[in-house]
């Protein structure tokens, strides 16, 4: 690829989605565009940049930029981190709703493992106090390729075999005679997804007991970082949850959240009224 043309898609990534590409990370581009450049009959990138830049169009760089965020997801992946959000944050949050009702946000959730995920370990929760609470899951992300595939809710062998166990396979999925398995409706009901640019305010998604991000700050940049935590920050209820992935942290790039001293692992939103600034 020419060095003109990794500029042209790193400036695109970095102003649609916020993504920061490093020119040693050439690679990736390759590797996450190949398949728009298959079906576009694209011999390389620089025909897909000159493309880009011959006939603009707003939806299809909007797809080149979706196509560029990592989309590396499993089923309970981070499983410490979820057990955290089911057995502690949740029965917390519990605790404090007057009807009974909580919202969680997966954002980035790419083709939706992560949900559906939390889904199962909420539906296995008998007789604890989630038994008879209203929980919803809603999964956000970029593409719209990704928030189509996790609708459908079908997935190949490969992707049932990282992370479920026989036992959860055969309670929650049904075979499809491709071989695919499908969500089965019991999990369905409470889990919606919806395309939305973490970059962008997301008032339409209403505000949240649990916001869960994982794998995606790590690919921004500081000032992307610091947009979409604020945006994430806005939508939280007062008290509630945001849980970022293992190894990423707000810490030192927002002022808006701080380490929660109730529950670990995560951040509630600052007072305001404390003053307190982040270098």
């Amino acid at each position: 690829m020419q060095e003109s043309t990794f500029n042209e898609l790193a400036d695109l990534a970095l102003r649609l989605s916020g993504q920061h590409f490093a020119p040693s990370k050439a690679y990736l581009m390759e590797a996450r565009l190949s398949s728009i450049s298959r079906r576009e009959s694209f011999a390389t990138l620089d025909d897909l940049v000159h493309c880009l830049k011959a006939r603009p169009n707003q939806r299809f760089e909007q797809e080149v930029a979706a196509a560029l965020t990592s989309k590396q997801t499993s089923f309970f992946k981070h499983r410490d981190l979820l057990d955290q959000i089911v057995n502690h944050a949740l029965p917390s949050r519990l605790k404090l709703s007057k009807n009974g009702r909580l919202r969680i946000w997966c954002a980035g959730v790419s083709s939706g493992q992560e949900a559906w995920s939390l889904a199962m370990l909420i539906n296995e929760q008998v007789g604890s106090a989630l038994t008879n609470a209203e929980i919803s899951i809603v999964g956000s992300d970029l593409s719209t390729d990704a928030i189509e595939r996790a609708e459908r809710g079908v997935y190949g062998h490969y992707d049932v075999q990282k992370g479920l166990s026989i036992h959860r396979l055969m309670t929650n999925f049904t075979r499809q005679n491709t071989g695919e398995w499908e969500i089965n409706e019991g999990l369905r009901h409470s889990v919606s997804f919806r395309r939305h640019n973490l970059l962008h305010p997301a008032q339409d998604l209403g505000a949240f007991d649990i916001i869960l991000c994982s794998n995606v700050l790590n690919g921004l940049s500081l000032q992307a970082k610091k947009d979409v935590l604020a945006t994430m920050t806005t939508q939280l209820l007062p008290d509630a949850f945001l849980f970022l992935g293992p190894d990423e942290t707000a810490e030192g790039i927002t002022d808006t959240v701080k380490p929660s001293r109730e529950m670990r692992g995560a951040f509630v939103k600052r007072d305001k009224s404390l003053g307190v600034a982040v270098a």
